[in-house]
């Protein structure tokens, strides 16, 4: 059941004004078919609005998206909107920019970070760590939301972000990530590297939690294209659910 309380956000906004603008259906390749949530993007029999959680944090996420990211199913940007309450989303272009970006990016409050891998960087660029000694400043975490050929793109021909640092995550782990696949073990999803910057910025229930609905996300998607009911007591739900619990806890 879809929850209305909470109002669309940021990659909510974006999609809805990317359909706007489009002269044809998008029709998602794949997956599911028919009737969706619009909060979810689920099919209501596999409706997941009622276990999202949200998450403050200090940290913030800036998604620049592109063109048809924010109407794929499979995107998982929209589940860092889900969980992380400081997100903003922005559609990519090359020959022009959102004015609201800049003034973001200008913003004092925040630190901005392009994550981008360190290899195609020049090494006075790049940071492994996030800096955490102004107070004043919190990190804002640019990801560039595409496929990775996209991506590359987007970096290159972005020169509002040549001046920003560049942070280059090293994890030890593996993607687990089975929406879409990447030939590489080491290319993670939007979502998955959302959650290894909030580890790094010090908001490890924050990571957790991403991580975790992206595991019942991805179950309930997969189970929903194959026609299947969800497992409502599986692992990745059970861990999300504690995991709300543990932040609803009084301490």
């Amino acid at each position: 059941m879809t929850d209305h309380r909470r109002p669309p956000h940021a990659v909510s906004r974006l999609r809805t004004e990317r359909l706007a603008r489009s002269a044809k259906p998008f029709l998602a390749r794949g997956g599911m078919k028919g009737e969706r949530c619009p909060g979810c993007r689920l099919v209501p029999s596999h409706c997941l609005c009622a276990l999202r959680p949200e998450v403050p944090t200090q940290a913030g996420m800036c998604l620049l998206m592109a063109d048809i990211e924010p109407l794929k199913p499979s995107n998982t940007g929209w589940l860092i909107a889900d969980v992380v309450q400081r997100t903003f989303a922005f559609g990519w272009a090359r020959n022009e920019v959102d004015p609201a970006l800049l003034a973001l990016l200008a913003d004092p409050q925040w630190q901005p970070y392009v994550v981008f891998p360190g290899e195609f960087v020049a090494p006075e660029r790049l940071v492994h760590e996030v800096s955490t000694t102004d107070a004043n400043k919190r990190p804002l975490f640019i990801l560039l939301d595409a496929t990775w050929p996209e991506a590359r793109k987007m970096f290159r021909k972005s020169p509002y972000l040549n001046a920003l640092p560049v942070l280059s995550l090293h994890p030890e782990q593996v993607s687990h990530y089975q929406l879409r696949r990447s030939r590489r073990d080491d290319h993670f999803c939007t979502s998955e590297v959302a959650s290894l910057c909030l580890d790094l910025a010090g908001e490890g229930h924050a990571a957790q939690t991403l991580q975790a609905w992206l595991d019942v996300y991805t179950h309930h998607y997969l189970q929903a294209k194959h026609q299947l009911p969800p497992d409502t007591e599986g692992a990745a739900r059970t861990r999300l659910e504690a995991l709300k619990w543990a932040a609803e806890r009084p301490i």
